[in-house]
């Protein structure tokens, strides 16, 4: 039983941790500056054909800004955001995913 309550104990300890890993709006929101000149201010773009980031899914925007880094999204304006990407650590885009994905 005592064994029992410590694995308890740790699993709910790293899924709390999981759930940190998280990223911070705030620090998101700082960060979107440049973002703004092609997604808009508060997300929702401006330019035809441009996506809105706006309450997008924070899974979503960061598998995506990924993927640019990575040569895995090409075509189009690709070669722009390649740029924009590789400019921002896992953080930044943690950051930038939970501040879109909280405009609501």
């Amino acid at each position: 039983m005592n064994k029992f309550a410590i694995g308890l104990v740790i699993g709910i300890g790293l899924i709390s941790g999981q759930a940190l890993a998280a990223g911070d709006a705030a620090a998101g929101k700082a960060k979107a500056a440049v973002c703004a000149a092609c997604h808009g201010a508060d997300g929702i773009a401006m330019i035809p054909g441009y996506p809105n980031l706006k309450g997008q899914n924070e899974q979503y925007i960061t598998s995506s800004i990924k993927a640019y880094q990575t040569n895995q999204r090409t075509g189009g304006l690709s070669a722009v955001m390649k740029a924009q990407a590789d400019m921002l650590s896992d953080a930044d885009i943690a950051n930038l995913a939970a501040y879109y994905a909280s405009l609501k």
